[in-house]
């Protein structure tokens, strides 16, 4: 996982793309949506894998937060994203994370690998892609 900087200001405004990256996950920890938007370019491309519950591309910032993280926090508790490791060259960041969390529907929880591809350009998200182990997250989803 990044360190945050103690100049958490500086970290704030950074446009490295680890940092904006970074900041989009604390974002999504909270539920702060609007932070979350910040981070995102107004034309990006976001696509969560075929085979996962919300595949498909998104577009725009209200768009990702609509038709993802909105309908994550409906159908799970606690849908956490754990950012543990980034690869960082020039604007393409990826992350290995996992994913963790309990459908609403079924109670049973989820833990899960998952992989990011981030491109960062001016200080803003314009593409993410997701690939992780979409037979696991359906498992949970399934009584």
């Amino acid at each position: 996982m990044i360190e945050i900087p103690r100049d958490v200001s500086a970290f704030a405004e950074s446009a490295a793309p680890a940092d904006v990256v970074r900041r989009q996950y604390l974002a999504s920890a909270r539920g702060d949506l609007a932070a979350l938007r910040a981070t995102l370019a107004e034309d990006v491309e976001w696509t969560e894998m075929a085979g996962f519950p919300l595949a498909g591309t998104y577009r725009t910032p209200k768009g990702v937060t609509t038709n993802v993280m909105e309908r994550l926090a409906a159908e799970w508790d606690d849908w956490t994203a754990h950012d543990d490791t980034y690869v960082v060259d020039g604007e393409d960041v990826v992350v290995l994370a996992r994913y963790t969390a309990v459908h609403k529907a079924t109670g049973k929880p989820l833990a899960v690998r998952v992989a990011h591809h981030f491109t960062v350009r001016g200080g803003r998200i314009v593409r993410f892609e997701q690939f992780t182990d979409t037979a696991l997250v359906r498992a949970a989803m399934t009584a």
